[in-house]
């Protein structure tokens, strides 16, 4: 159990602090851990009792908090403005096409307001996005806790248009990846690390329909997808999108684990942006090292 700790611990510091720390232009310089211990000292003590209520009413919840936290990094930088409501219908970051099955507003504002009971108007949504994010997943995996810098501030623009623009695509090939990244200032690795994040939470039979009966146009399956486990896979999801909730990490959507790594490796990652991370050989390299020793 210690080990299994340390692996879920160490692996989503990577995961979460490489967000905060590589895509934090808007938020503001000047992080640091305990920035409340005096203006608000009890806020992450609220923050996860707030969190494990939400969890234990819906167990999927934590990958949501997590998508919704990289969602919101990955536009203008991690300062919340994915929770903003449009100026005009339809043109916030929450309205955009890439953002329209993002969930847990519903628990960042339950947070927000246990928080601002105690001290008001102290603690930014960016931070609390941050922190539940971390919570969520510590407590959803089992893992130990670890320190998350705060200070960041709110941002105050929120456009759809961009969200579209830089958020990756579950169907991006290896190329697309890696420009998106690289525009962020981040490198493959930090790309293999971020996708690590499909160790936990659901997608949907529509978003792989394509690679199961249409990848070319031609009603064909996507020859990089290990044919028993297509086949496996078409039993559950039928032409056109029907069909249940699919796991990510198929028989480990709940914990932070190698199993990831090693399913991508075997072409049973479930996505086509996952199985892109095959075909670059400095991503193999490190999905083979992640699937073997995710701890390093």
């Amino acid at each position: 159990m210690a080990v299994q700790t340390r692996v879920v611990s160490i692996f989503f510091i990577q995961l979460v602090l490489l967000a905060v720390s590589g895509l934090n232009r808007v938020s503001g310089a000047g992080l640091q851990t305990g920035f409340y211990d005096e203006s608000c000292p009890e806020a992450e003590t609220i923050a996860l009792k707030t969190i494990r209520q939400a969890i234990s009413k819906d167990g999927t919840i934590a990958a949501a908090l997590l998508r919704l936290h990289f969602h919101d990094c990955f536009v203008r930088g991690c300062e919340a403005s994915v929770l903003l409501d449009a100026a005009e219908e339809g043109d916030a970051e929450k309205d955009a096409s890439s953002n329209l099955s993002l969930r847990g507003y519903d628990v960042i504002d339950d947070v927000k307001s246990a928080i601002e009971k105690s001290c008001p108007g102290v603690v930014s949504c960016a931070d609390i996005l941050a922190l539940a994010a971390r919570d969520a997943v510590r407590f959803q995996t089992g893992g130990s806790s670890w320190k998350v810098e705060t200070g960041r501030r709110d941002g105050r623009i929120s456009l759809s248009k961009e969200a579209d623009e830089n958020l990756p695509s579950s169907n991006f090939n290896i190329a697309q990846l890696k420009q998106n990244f690289v525009f962020k200032g981040l490198t493959k690795k930090d790309l293999v690390v971020l996708s690590g994040a499909h160790t936990i939470g659901v997608t949907s039979c529509l978003v792989i329909n394509d690679r199961l009966y249409n990848f070319t146009g031609r009603s064909d399956t996507d020859p990089a997808l290990d044919p028993t486990f297509a086949s496996e896979l078409k039993k559950k999801c039928k032409p056109g999108g029907g069909g249940p909730v699919l796991e990510l990490d198929q028989g480990s959507s709940t914990i932070s684990d190698a199993h990831f790594y090693k399913a991508v490796r075997q072409n049973r990652g479930l996505l086509t942006s996952d199985a892109a991370l095959l075909n670059d050989p400095l991503t193999l390299a490190y999905v083979k090292r992640q699937s073997t020793s995710p701890v390093k």
